[in-house]
């Protein structure tokens, strides 16, 4: 399977189908209306954890369509993902209102660390926290503040012509700057612990299982639609583009197209992407802290799109999902081995899988084709 705007195959449009059905229908209704303690009850948790994991396949998808399709690695997805994670995080924080610990109207951090005196003309609540009181406003915030920073750091890399492995390590050097940044109490964004203890959202308790059920629904709602934008740019011009400069960016300069320009739209919407997916991953999981724009976050995520197959939209939604749940199965089993464990998967689908899980019936059609004209070759003529 390729990203062109040809048939993109069963397995694609099975996976896709099979999310859209269990997703949307199957668990929500087995969470709704099946009795807890019945076997095909699907648990407020459960719906958590998987609508978890649709935000890391919309993430992967992000990615793919930076790197799948263009050819160009960034070591930093996480740092947008953040990002619109801290926007949204932020809102929800104002919401707490006076249920947190010190019952004031700012975030018990701010109480903590003494806000009050450093703003008193705002009863100890940052400037620029105050346009967050409004849901509008931060979920515009959600793909602004990414777009922003990719914008800025996309237009002087692109342009100076960084390529391959050198704007990889930059993307990494920026988010690792990022994230000491972040862990700083005085940065008025929690510091280590980030944002928690969210109560609201809309009106809503957060830990009501309709407003769980909802949440879950959003997230699978996110992957389709993020799924389809790709496949949608994938068939038109600038698609094709895209593939070229992956292919030959030199071939693309000579033909005239401005490369610097198409990489860049590219690289703000993969930050966009992946902010919303961070936006609602904050609600679903409780927290937003630092350590989610770590650079050791990004490297993962790579990996997904590896396993999964970059060389398809599927793959980086089955790499996401498949890793993340072998993750949960290894940390509780195997914690300090789990690092290993992800080297010797990455390592193994690279050897002997290079096209991913999604690229696993090509390769083996392949390889029944070349036993085949073996054997016939092996035969004796008459």
């Amino acid at each position: 399977m390729n990203l062109a705007g040809k048939s993109y195959g069963r397995l694609e449009a099975m996976v896709m189908a099979s999310c859209a059905l269990l997703g949307l229908v199957i668990m929500p209704v087995c969470n709704a209306f099946v009795p807890e303690g019945h076997l095909l009850h699907v648990s407020g948790f459960a719906l958590g954890v998987y609508g978890k994991y649709c935000c890391f396949a919309v993430l992967a998808l992000s990615i793919n369509l930076l790197w799948g399709s263009t050819g160009v690695l960034c070591l930093g997805q996480c740092l947008f993902f953040a990002l619109g994670g801290y926007a949204m995080g932020m809102h929800l924080m104002l919401m707490i209102g006076k249920l947190g610990q010190y019952k004031a109207d700012i975030p018990d951090f701010m109480v903590f660390l003494e806000f009050p005196a450093r703003y008193p003309e705002t009863g100890g609540l940052p400037p620029h926290w105050i346009p967050f009181r409004s849901f509008p406003f931060a979920l515009f915030a959600v793909t602004w503040v990414p777009a922003l920073v990719a914008l800025a750091f996309g237009y002087f890399a692109f342009r100076s012509r960084i390529r391959g492995v050198y704007f990889s390590i930059l993307s990494q050097a920026l988010t690792y700057a990022a994230t000491l940044l972040f862990f700083r109490n005085d940065f008025t964004f929690g510091g280590n612990n980030g944002l928690t203890d969210f109560k609201t959202i809309l009106g809503h308790d957060l830990n009501a299982p309709g407003t769980r059920r909802m949440l879950f629904i959003v997230s699978v709602l996110l992957l389709l639609g993020v799924y389809g934008l790709c496949r949608w740019l994938a068939s038109t011009r600038f698609g094709l583009v895209q593939r070229a400069i992956r292919d030959s960016e030199n071939r693309v300069l000579f033909c005239g197209y401005s490369t610097v320009h198409y990489k860049l739209l590219v690289f703000v919407l993969s930050a966009v992407i992946a902010g919303v997916a961070g936006a609602v991953y904050v609600p679903l999981v409780g927290i937003i802290n630092p350590s989610e724009m770590a650079p050791d976050k990004s490297l993962e995520a790579v990996v997904w799109c590896s396993v999964g197959g970059r060389q398809s939209l599927v793959g980086p939604v089955l790499g996401a999902i498949g890793v993340n749940a072998l993750k949960s199965y290894a940390t509780h089993s195997y914690a300090e081995q789990w690092p290993y464990i992800l080297g010797v998967l990455f390592i193994g689908a690279t050897l002997f899988v290079p096209k991913g899980i999604a690229g696993i019936p090509e390769q083996l059609k392949q390889w029944r084709a070349r036993r085949a004209l073996k054997l016939a070759n092996s035969l004796p003529r008459t």
